[in-house]
């Protein structure tokens, strides 16, 4: 089982941007897709953005196509968010996880961890 440790959480404007950093440790992360999931108070967690194990494919939920990019760098074992544009609604508790990419989308596996609060507040 790969460990993660998610950082790079902080307190922005509106309009501001974060790159949000997942350090992995264990021999399975390159040959793992990972994903990114976001929780926000009240609600559900949900999918935000997905990247294949070697990086040549990516996916995001429609709330933040255009505005994050998800890349990841094996030989550091580390996968990034970078978030721009950043709205209010993007406040939530941001978590990285290994699965499966498939061409209909993503299915995460392993254990959640502890995740990296964003919040976007004027």
């Amino acid at each position: 089982q790969v460990q993660l440790v998610e950082t790079g959480g902080g307190l922005v404007q509106p309009g501001g941007s974060l790159r949000l950093s997942c350090a992995a440790s264990g021999s399975t992360f390159s040959a793992s897709a990972m994903g990114w999931y976001r929780q926000a108070p009240g609600k559900e967690r949900e999918f935000v953005s997905a990247i294949s194990w070697s990086g040549g494919h990516t996916r995001y939920a429609d709330s933040v196509k255009g505005r994050f990019t998800i890349s990841r760098d094996n030989a550091k074992k580390m996968v990034y968010l970078q978030m721009t544009s950043l709205k209010p609604e993007d406040t939530a508790v941001y978590y990285c996880i290994r699965g499966t990419y498939y061409s209909g989308g993503y299915s995460p596996s392993g254990s959640w961890g502890q995740g990296t609060q964003v919040t976007v507040s004027s």
